[in-house]
């Protein structure tokens, strides 16, 4: 199977501190992968370098098999790599459909001149955007909040508003950052299956980081563990969580020792 996305031998480092070290890495097409690891482990870091917010200290990271190292977050997302954030990172004071608008004016033909003018295409492909934006929102099971404001939406809402909005760019590859942080476990395990339906419905390859063990563990078919910025363990769930390294990265040496 081909890969979506690879990463070869990512290094990054800040100063004299090495956040990712050597770090190889890929998603398989129309795969669902997570990455994890305790805090500091260096994930959030090698996900701002897939999408262009850091450029590595040396290493190469190919989208669909064209080379994005160091490119500019929105041309890489304009080539297929869309993502949510940790920290929900939405338009407040606009509506829902108009925060799924702003992601898909980077596909739109219109040049300022036609939009200023409001020339027959201009408005054709605006009209085609407030379409397609409700039909998204509809998608991810929010459509009767299209003209609320994004902040009166409820927490697990916004969330789904943040995919709608990824999706929206039309990706090939979505990164899903702690997409369940702050959801109660009902609303987790229906996370889970919306991501399932994501993959099959959008025909994008997901990676996920996660910590809810739970959560990972139902809905990826590979995990890759990190641990002070070198990836200690990869393969499936079942693989991971009996894996003594993995366990010794969260539980620490004193916790396992315990365990026994």
């Amino acid at each position: 199977m081909a890969n979506a996305l690879e990463a070869h031998n990512i290094t990054v480092q800040f100063g004299g501190l090495v956040a990712v070290n050597d770090v190889s890495f890929d998603v398989p097409e129309g795969g669902i992968v997570s990455l994890i690891g305790p805090n500091g482990a260096g994930k959030t870091t090698f996900f701002n370098v897939l999408t262009g917010l850091y450029k590595p200290t040396s290493g190469s990271v190919r989208l669909n098999n064209q080379v994005i190292t160091g490119k500019s977050p929105h041309i890489i997302a304009r080539n297929g790599l869309a993502r949510t954030f940790q920290n929900i990172r939405l338009f407040g004071l606009m509506t829902a459909e108009e925060n799924v608008m702003v992601a898909m004016h980077s596909h739109m033909r219109s040049g300022i001149i036609s939009t200023l003018i409001k020339t027959p295409h201009q408005r054709r492909e605006e009209r085609e955007a407030h379409e397609r934006a409700r039909e998204l929102l509809d998608y991810v099971g929010i459509g009767k909040y299209a003209s609320d404001y994004a902040r009166n939406l409820p927490y697990g809402d916004q969330r789904r508003l943040e995919v709608a909005r990824a999706l929206a760019l039309k990706p090939s590859v979505l990164l899903l950052d702690e997409p369940t942080a702050g959801m109660n476990p009902q609303e987790s395990a229906r996370f889970v299956d919306f991501v399932r339906k994501v993959r099959e419905d959008q025909k994008v390859s997901i990676l996920l980081i996660e910590h809810d063990m739970s959560v990972v563990m139902k809905v990826s078919e590979r995990v890759t563990v990190l641990d002070q910025g070198q990836k200690i363990a990869e393969g499936s769930p079942d693989e991971i969580k009996t894996n003594p390294r993995v366990i010794e990265a969260y539980l620490g040496k004193s916790g396992v020792e315990g365990g026994h």
